[in-house]
């Protein structure tokens, strides 16, 4: 790490004694909070049929405190790290305080565990080297078949600095390295255009990014999605068996059930699964966790954004749910432990409990047998953009890839397949799980309340029953 960010209070030039007088004064009464410092540097580049589209570079900053009463969040946010305006965002949380004397919650755990390295990703390779990487992947995409008219290929990084202030003095620190590229292709035949994409990232350098093998995949499936989606036809409709591909097709799990398990719905209960703690929510063999632990993985962290130290936390276990993702706030105000789920965007935000990486636990069939299970339905292989409602369930989500399935074997792709259901009654649907767990390959973005934070998913495969499939057929 840059020795001028080791500490962020150094860096600003406040006086730390200084600082922690101004956070005791301002949580004074208050249950929790924390000063929350952030340090960001992050770059863009885009690359679009044949050119440079689009370079960016950008260095953020700021602070945000907070003071928690009860249900009761007082939090504000500057730019300016500077004593005068940590003196301002005191007194402007003190607000939240009780009529008496809180006591102030004990700090987070301590942990050693690093699961990505502090190096800055943004130093190496140099910018033209970068430049040169997606003019490569342009002219390999072209090159790969005659049938690619566009190509677009995009390489970004951030580097995350963060520290953590409480009023008893603990202060916690992490840095967090994101690197992600994708590609996607337009593939033509006559008047006939359809796209395809794939992407992969993770929290590393862009050592792995700049293997011709690695990218060289990215640009593989990307032509195979586009390609295959030119032989699709409409999709039928209608209620029928479906069976999903590992990996991300888990973004479904992660929508339509993973933010039902968040504890803050569960709290207030707006979620479909509150109050059904120790009662079946799924069938038999699906067992849902939220791992933020799994070395280097987009969705991991070392701490979470209060301090607490990440966990695999079980949420379903044998279709029995045992437990919801936490921050300190809820995890207080219902009786139960913070599970290192507190997440927020920027200094800008409030942390609330958001999933890391969400997935489905492996079962024992082989995509095989599950696929020759079904007489006629649907494969399910990628997904785009989906919506769901936390409060009834109920989801909607775009298939980008699927197929037939005739007599137990995979047939036409279709184009236009739409899954229709309700998350936690669909739960309840899956009648074979897959030995092929896989988790994505480090795409995700989640948002909630405004925030977006990056996540992950998988699974294994599936066979959901007699779901809702809309059709243009």
């Amino acid at each position: 790490m840059d020795k001028a960010l080791t500490s962020l209070i150094d860096r600003s030039g406040l006086d730390p004694a200084r600082v922690e007088t101004l956070i005791a004064r301002g949580l004074e009464g208050a249950d929790d909070g924390e000063l929350f410092l952030e340090y960001r540097q992050s770059e863009g580049l885009t690359f679009d049929n044949g050119r440079l589209k689009q370079a960016t570079y950008d260095t953020a900053q700021g602070f945000g405190l907070r003071a928690v009463k009860d249900e009761a969040v007082g939090y504000a946010h500057a730019s300016d790290i500077s004593e005068a305006a940590v003196a301002r965002a005191a007194e402007a949380v003190r607000a939240v305080k009780g009529g008496h004397s809180g006591t102030y919650a004990d700090p987070p755990g301590r942990t050693n565990r690093r699961l990505y390295s502090d190096d800055n990703p943004l130093g190496e390779p140099a910018f033209e080297a970068k430049v040169k990487l997606l003019e490569e992947i342009d002219a390999y995409a072209r090159a790969k078949d005659p049938r690619v008219r566009q190509v677009s290929a995009s390489l970004g990084a951030t580097w995350q600095v963060v520290e953590i202030l409480r009023a008893d003095g603990e202060i916690y620190r992490d840095v967090r390295p994101l690197v992600r590229l994708n590609v996607s292709v337009v593939c033509g035949e006559g008047d006939r255009q359809e796209t395809g994409s794939h992407g992969f990232g993770g929290r590393e350098g862009y050592q792995r990014f700049i293997d011709p093998t690695a990218w060289r995949n990215a640009v593989d499936e990307a032509v195979r999605q586009a390609t295959v989606n030119l032989k699709a036809v409409p999709a039928p409709a209608g209620e029928m068996d479906v069976v999903l591909g590992p990996g991300w097709p888990g973004v479904m799990l992660h929508e339509a059930v993973g933010h039902g398990l968040e504890g803050d719905f569960n709290r207030k209960k707006t979620s479909a699964f509150a109050g059904l703690i120790g009662q079946r929510v799924a069938a038999k063999g699906v067992t849902v966790v939220d791992d933020g632990t799994i070395s280097s993985r987009r969705g991991s962290l070392s701490i979470d954004d209060e301090g607490t130290p990440t966990n695999r936390t079980t949420l379903i276990e044998d279709g029995i749910l045992v437990g919801y993702m936490q921050d300190r706030q809820n995890a207080r105000l219902m009786d139960m432990k913070p599970t290192g789920n507190g997440r927020r965007e920027s200094h800008a935000h409030v942390p609330m409990p958001r999933m890391t990486n969400t997935t489905m636990l492996a079962g024992d069939k082989p995509r095989e047998e599950i696929i020759a299970s079904v007489k006629n339905g649907l494969y399910a292989v990628n997904f785009g953009g989906g919506q769901v409602d936390i409060t009834s369930g109920k989801y909607v989500f775009q298939c980008t890839e699927a197929y037939k399935i005739e007599n137990g074997k995979v047939a036409a792709p279709v184009k236009g397949a739409m899954l229709i259901g309700n998350g936690p009654t669909d739960l309840h649907r899956i009648s074979m799980i897959g030995n092929d767990f896989a988790l994505d390959p480090g795409i995700g973005t989640c948002g909630k309340n405004g925030q977006g934070v990056p996540v992950g998913v998988g699974q294994p495969s599936l066979r959901m029953d007699k779901i809702t499939v809309g059709g243009t057929a």
